[in-house]
């Protein structure tokens, strides 16, 4: 196997809105691509570093507490618990799982805006702010649509318009609408900090240029990221609200009503999270091999709607802060920190060909679901048919197939006789005597899937990564079927040689999998006498808040020790006893039961 030299890698995961629960649309997005892409790094030889958090601050979060009679830090700390316990739950490998309301995060953003402010990349305008007239609450972008000035689309958002891909401000929208209670919304002259983009727009653009050249990034990411630049204008990174992280400025930081846009603090995560883990584990300056070093990676992985926000905004942050812009400037104290290496988004997933929507009840939770399904099930649907590179549709009809005809028919079947045969035969792995043509055939096709998959995963192919696993899964199946091991009475030698081939192909194609169905990787390994430790699982940890704040849980885990990216020889004479089944086939009611339950 070809060998790459390690390197720091950081997986940066989009921050989950706190204002409810996560469905399965949004984990499919981050979430499961994310941690496959983690966990392959981890076991090829990279140091890496996964970080996100609970997205916590807006006018969202407000309307959301004020509906169930909360106040917003108690909604945010319900909701931060039950978004952590279920990525925790999904297997998902962070190293760090925090929030946007620690201390930590509030001085890191406060030291981002300053830098920027310092450097010359905001500037203060007089503009509209929305409000709604029936609550005299500021309304956000996202919760005002209307008809798109440029392209006519009756649809757009007051940030930008999904049909052309332009920026919008609240302000430029034809017959403006609150999509709270379809008020139209009043319009106030206000006060705020605007990011120069166009100031920037030169060296976001030679950035965007010169990560299009690497032919890595996926075309609609690219191709939408250069496009923004052309109507390129500032942005507005201040807002009229009471919840959020103060403005650090004299004269600001005293207005109860001004606070930090959401986006802006909400991208800024990513380096704070890296920050707070650092800190944690005693080596305060540790995040800098991360962020500081020009020859770490970095991906962050999302879904298409947040494109905007880290392939301009962000990236226009971290440049402003450096000082790279037109108005030239130098960095503070965080020193010169990295611009993404791949922006790695994800189309959206549909549920039963309808757009998700809680009000319409056509969602289902991730806690509901991981309630009823084993994780790995949804994990392996997400990498088959998810939306990788465009729009997928969840349907349970199919979720059933996929996981009766291919996880338990086909991989769960193979392990399954395998490990029942050397148990029947052997009670323990058996020797190898001499290999036919075919049984070192299988072994080197079997064998080769580390390149071919690992290749695919570290260049986000992750279907057909997972379609390349399977596809030997069959051709071992195959093999066992054509050698007919069951029928061997007579020739011990050469039955205990098919049984070991077989294992040993089991025991490499676990390991490959295990990225993508690490539960059942550790089940894989018991069934064939291992310790079960092929793939380490995240935990829930109650710590206290770094800088005397209140106590949350965090995600954090264990992950190093991980097994390589290659075969490990399997050991004669490990005993293997009479496995249980791997994976829980389903009945077909499941779909009518379920199509039912988005019924009520």
């Amino acid at each position: 196997m070809s060998k790459v030299p390690p390197s720091k890698v950081l997986s940066a995961v989009a921050w989950p809105y706190a204002n409810g629960p996560r469905h399965i649309g949004h984990v499919a997005g981050f979430g499961v691509p994310s941690d496959v892409f983690s966990r392959y790094m981890r076991m090829a030889g990279h140091d890496v570093l996964m970080v996100s958090g609970s997205d916590e601050h807006g006018t969202p979060i407000l309307i959301a507490a004020a509906e169930e009679g909360l106040t917003p830090q108690e909604l945010a700390d319900r909701n931060h618990r039950i978004i952590a316990e279920d990525l925790a739950s999904l297997g998902l490998t962070y190293d760090l799982y925090t929030r946007t309301t620690t201390r930590n995060h509030h001085a890191v953003v406060q030291e981002l805006f300053l830098g920027v402010y310092e450097n010359g990349y905001f500037v203060e305008q007089t503009t509209y702010g929305a409000i709604s007239p029936s609550t005299g609450r500021t309304l956000p972008d996202r919760y005002i649509e209307g008809t798109c000035p440029i392209c006519g689309y009756d649809g757009a958002r007051g940030d930008q318009c999904d049909n052309c891909g332009n920026q919008l401000d609240p302000h430029d929208l034809i017959e403006p609408r609150s999509k709270i209670n379809g008020e139209t919304p009043e319009f106030i002259e206000t006060q705020h900090f605007f990011l120069d983009l166009p100031a920037l727009a030169d060296a976001l653009g030679e950035w965007l240029d010169e990560r299009a050249a690497t032919g890595l990034w996926r075309p609609n990411v690219i191709r939408f990221s250069q496009n923004i630049l052309e109507e390129i204008r500032p942005r507005a990174m201040t807002r009229d609200i009471d919840w959020g992280i103060a403005v650090p400025l004299d004269g600001w930081r005293e207005n109860p009503t001004k606070k930090l846009y959401v986006w802006f603090d909400a991208v800024i995560g990513y380096l704070s999270a890296s920050i707070e883990w650092a800190r944690r584990i005693g080596d305060s300056e540790r995040w800098r091999e991360w962020w500081n070093d020009p020859d770490a990676l970095s991906y962050y992985f999302m879904g298409k709607d947040n494109i905007t926000f880290h392939s301009q905004i962000w990236p226009a942050e971290l440049l402003a802060y450096g000082g790279k812009g037109a108005r030239g400037g130098t960095p503070r104290e965080l020193g010169e920190l990295n611009l993404p290496t791949e922006v790695v988004s994800s189309e959206f997933l549909t549920m039963e060909g309808k757009k998700f929507s809680s009000s319409k009840r056509v969602v289902i939770y991730v806690r509901d679901l991981l309630s009823r399904y084993q994780p790995d099930a949804f994990r392996y649907f997400v990498a088959a048919a998810g939306p990788e590179s465009q729009d997928a549709d969840f349907t349970w009809s199919e979720f059933v197939r996929r996981t009766n005809d291919e996880l338990v028919a086909g991989w769960g079947n193979l392990v399954n006789r395998t490990a029942n045969l050397i148990a029947k035969n052997f009670g323990e792995i058996p020797k190898a005597g001499e290999l036919t043509a075919d049984d070192q055939a299988l072994l080197d096709r079997v064998g080769s899937t580390f390149d071919t998959v690992g290749d695919l995963i570290a260049r986000h192919r992750q279907k057909q990564a997972i379609g390349e696993a399977m596809r030997a899964v069959a051709d071992v199946n195959k093999y066992v079927s054509d050698t007919e091991p069951w029928k061997i009475k007579e020739d011990p030698e050469r039955l205990g040689t098919i049984l070991h081939v077989v294992a040993q192909c089991v025991a490499d194609l676990n390991l490959v999998l295990s990225p993508f169905l690490p539960f059942a990787a550790n089940e894989v390994d018991k069934a064939l006498g291992g310790a079960g430790e092929v793939a380490p699982m995240p935990r829930i940890e109650e710590v206290d808040d770094l800088d005397g704040g209140a106590p949350y849980p965090i995600i954090t885990g264990e992950y190093s020790g991980v097994p390589g990216w290659e075969r490990r020889q399997i050991v004669p004479g490990t005993p293997v006893g009479k496995p249980t089944p791997i994976f829980t086939k389903l009945d077909p009611s499941v779909v009518d039961e379920e199509l039912a339950r988005l019924a009520e």
